[in-house]
């Protein structure tokens, strides 16, 4: 039981966060730096990538590519945590305490990582 639950809500979770990429850009475009390059084409092509894992998690024949993908994925995204600690810890006008910035990047983002290797072999 609790497998299905962290492996439908791993799903959810990147199809949301997947189509937010798209709907609310904005919010994304701030934490990229710009030394990546094309902001617009970096946050489209993220969206898309995770669009893809939620896709390839629920067959059981390319769930463990979209691990690796999403593994992949989440420490490239360490690159924005950091920028967006050194931006102050605000995206544009959307601010949080640094301290949760900090527990995002040093606890969230593992846990992130971890759930995605424990879906594995669902």
């Amino acid at each position: 039981m609790i497998h299905k639950l962290l492996l439908y809500s791993f799903i959810m979770l990147y199809t949301v966060a997947g189509i937010l990429h798209f709907v609310q850009p904005d919010l994304y475009l701030e934490v990229i730096p710009e030394w990546l390059g094309n902001k617009v084409i970096i946050n489209y092509l993220a969206g898309a990538v995770e669009l893809l894992v939620a896709i390839l998690a629920l067959v059981k024949k390319t769930r463990l590519v979209a691990v690796y993908i999403t593994i992949t994925m989440l420490l490239a995204f360490t690159i924005s945590h950091v920028y967006f600690i050194q931006q102050g810890s605000c995206a544009g006008t959307f601010c949080i305490a640094p301290w949760i910035a900090w527990v995002r990047l040093l606890v969230i983002h593992p846990l992130l990582i971890w759930w995605a290797w424990s879906i594995k072999k669902m």
